[in-house]
């Protein structure tokens, strides 16, 4: 199986899920929430640097669990920024 290449939003947005997941965890260790989750810690580490940039949705169901973050929320927030013109426009 070939694995298609990441575009640079799909980066960006495993950064943006990344910094969710490092905010949300508020100095709680690595270890906690990766083992609340199921996950490995090494796991959790490199999604949050964003070297894992689409994580599986179950890990990251778990990792909402574990973080106490509804799915709409994560959705919402690694969300690509709305483009000003079409917010000014009300698009």
């Amino acid at each position: 199986m070939v694995r298609v290449p990441l575009t640079p939003s799909d980066r960006e947005r495993g950064e943006r899920l990344g910094r969710l997941l490092r905010d949300a965890r508020a100095g709680r260790s690595i270890g906690d929430i990766a083992a609340a989750a199921g996950i490995s810690a090494e796991t959790l580490r490199k999604i949050e640097t964003g070297r894992i940039p689409t994580p599986a949705f179950f890990t990251v169901s778990a990792l909402a669990g574990a973080l106490g973050l509804a799915l709409d929320e994560i959705v919402v927030a690694i969300a690509p920024p709305v483009p000003e013109q079409h917010v000014a426009r009300g698009a």
